[in-house]
């Protein structure tokens, strides 16, 4: 395939991804991230990227198999033991004796996979703590973007080979037998928070004093990284603690971090000015009181303007942002790098809303301008919506800047949207309900009619029983019949049965042969000595046109003796040269007996063969 085709096909492979399932790869190393994918590719059998976009269509567990593959979930407990010890010791410590006493203390596990170095941070801070203060204070966030894994972090429980690296005593300390595996402290364990997180995509979590996001960010490039390292950064407070895998330096990202011990890679924020602190540099002329007072000023005004529930920007006259609360940092992805750039630079300026054109249609009217239900599509498919607010800011006539704010309206649009549900629905209700009277009175009548039939049915079954019952009494006595005809048969085969083998032991006893033929001159009876005449078995012959016979005995010409006999009722006599089975010939005296059974009816001929030549 040519690369420039195949590098569209890996892209339109990334966009699926995106589509169908919400995971945003765009932000990986190409070449990991292609190694990854292919590998599970050749796994399937599949060759092309534009193929396995088909079969993930197919076959929708794959995305299981596939994430697995690029989420390399590799993790273990006190990973890397000479730098969490370092953090147990060094830094940790001095974290907590910089908070007061009763201040709750934050820590985000970023890409915490199966939840070993989240159960790890918390043992070292029960340590420190005390199992009670660690309930009480410490709040500990784990996310990935990978679901199952989260679904094994949550469950906490581990094998005793997954263990292995704990420190002497801690297995027995924090984790219970469980069967064959070990589960980790029940109330201990509802500290830490587990969640879905996408660094790419969704708000960091804010005001943390530890940050541990170890061997995640090697998986991006570096316009990627960058971005993530910024969101880190507003994410942890102004004293917290960013702790690294070891392949994470950082030393083209100094402006954001410092490194407490690059050795371990552990890292302490770097505070970036705002123009609030370049305004209270310019203040030092003053006296030392007033300066006092307004440096207490300035930050009572930014503190309520940050804690705003509503999220609020201001604009200058110059078109450039200075400031943007807390709120609205965290919902539009606002850094403090931002503040001081044209807004016309960040994508809030024409996303969820064209905003340059309402704020000179606000300087230009100069009131108050409210734009109403302006709607906010989120990557994941969520819809936020709000009221936009353009609030000219002015001093003596001079335009200052403008304030505006982004009312969430959201809970408005669900109430409305579920009143309006409602209301259809208690609408169709009523239609139901009248149209299932209607149905209730119809079936009553059917029911009714059908009780009436079921009388006359019942009125007919009871008939069509005593039908049975009478065919039953008819057949008990036909089959009491029919036992006897049986009976009978058994008696009549039991006597021809001991008649056969009466007329067998005479026929055995005569010393000549001895044939018997119906009248349609087939074998009925051929006895032994007829078989020593001859050299043919009883059963080879029996059943067989006796005209038929190839043997010494000259049967063509004892055709008209025999069909006399038939039709006569007087014995006869015939002589005839044969040869018997031994090649002797002899003169044959044959007689033919009629064989006259019940009624006198001719059945057939008694043949009896006799050496006449001695």
């Amino acid at each position: 395939m040519n690369p420039d085709d195949d590098d569209k096909a890996f892209e339109a492979l990334l966009e699926y991804l995106k589509q169908s399932r919400g995971f945003d790869f765009s932000g990986y190393k190409r070449s990991s991230f292609q190694r990854r994918v292919q590998k599970q590719m050749h796994f399937r059998s599949v060759t092309t990227y534009g193929d396995y976009i088909d079969y993930l269509e197919v076959h929708p567990e794959e995305f299981v198999s596939l994430f697995n593959t690029i989420l390399i979930n590799v993790t273990s407990f006190f990973r890397d033991t000479a730098a969490w010890t370092y953090l147990q010791e060094q830094v940790l410590p001095a974290l907590l004796r910089a908070k007061p006493a009763n201040e709750p203390i934050r820590v985000w596990i970023v890409g915490c996979a199966s939840g070993e170095e989240a159960y790890t941070l918390a043992m070292m801070l029960t340590e420190l703590l005390g199992a009670n203060d660690f309930r009480q204070r410490v709040k500990i966030y784990a996310t990935d973007i990978d679901e199952d894994a989260l679904q094994q972090a949550r469950q906490a429980t581990y094998s005793s080979h997954d263990l292995e690296t704990l420190p002497n005593g801690l297995r027995d300390s924090y984790f219970e037998p469980s069967g064959d595996r070990y589960t980790f402290r029940a109330e201990l364990r509802r500290v830490v928070i587990f969640g879905r997180h996408d660094l790419m995509q969704d708000a960091p979590i804010s005001r943390l004093d530890l940050l541990v996001c170890r061997n995640t960010l090697m998986y991006f490039n570096a316009e990627a990284q960058s971005r993530i390292l910024s969101r880190l950064h507003f994410a942890l407070s102004n004293t917290g603690v960013l702790f690294l895998g070891k392949a994470e330096m950082l030393l083209t990202h100094t402006d954001l971090f410092t490194p407490i011990s690059l050795p371990y890679r552990i890292f302490a924020k770097v505070l970036v000015s705002s123009p609030r602190d370049h305004l209270l540099g310019s203040s030092q002329t003053v006296n030392a009181v007033v300066s006092s007072q307004l440096s207490a000023y300035v930050q009572l005004r930014e503190q309520a303007f940050d804690t705003a529930p509503t999220a609020q920007i201001i604009v200058d006259r110059d078109g450039k942002l200075v400031l943007a609360n807390i709120l609205a940092r965290s919902l539009f992805g606002l850094h403090d790098r931002d503040l001081g750039s044209p807004l016309q630079d960040l994508e809030l300026s024409y996303r969820p809303l064209e905003l340059r054109a309402r704020i000179e249609q606000a300087y230009g009217d100069g009131q108050t301008l409210t734009v109403r239900d302006v709607a906010r599509f989120l990557p994941d498919g969520i819809v936020q919506y709000f009221d936009v607010q353009f609030i000219p800011l002015q001093a003596d006539g001079d335009r200052l800047g403008m304030s505006i704010s982004f009312i969430d309206v959201g809970l408005y649009h669900t109430l409305q949207a579920e009143l309006q549900r409602s209301s259809q629905e208690l609408e169709t209700a009523n239609e139901e309900l009248q149209s299932s009277n209607e149905e209730l009175e119809t079936t009553n009548e059917e029911l009714q009619s059908t009780n009436e039939e079921l009388e006359t049915t019942n009125e007919e079954l009871q008939s069509t029983n005593e039908e049975l019952e009478t065919m039953n009494e008819e057949l008990q006595s036909t089959n009491t019949e029919l036992q006897a005809i049986n009976d009978e048969l058994l008696k009549q085969t039991e006597q021809a049965s001991q008649l056969n083998a009466f007329l067998q032991s005479i026929l055995a006893s005569i010393s000549s042969g001895v044939v018997v033929i119906d009248n349609q001159c087939n074998i009925l009876s051929w006895n032994k000595q007829t078989e020593d005449l001859w050299g043919l078995r009883a059963e080879e012959v029996t059943g067989q046109p006796f005209f038929n016979l190839e043997i010494g005995l000259p049967v063509d010409q004892l055709r008209e003796t025999i069909q006399r006999s038939i039709a006569g009722t007087e014995s006869l006599e015939a002589n005839v040269e044969a040869v018997n089975r031994r090649g002797r010939s002899f003169r044959c005296r044959v007689a033919c007996h009629p064989l006259i059974g019940a009624k006198r009816v001719h059945q057939g001929v008694i043949l009896i063969m006799e050496d006449v030549s001695i």
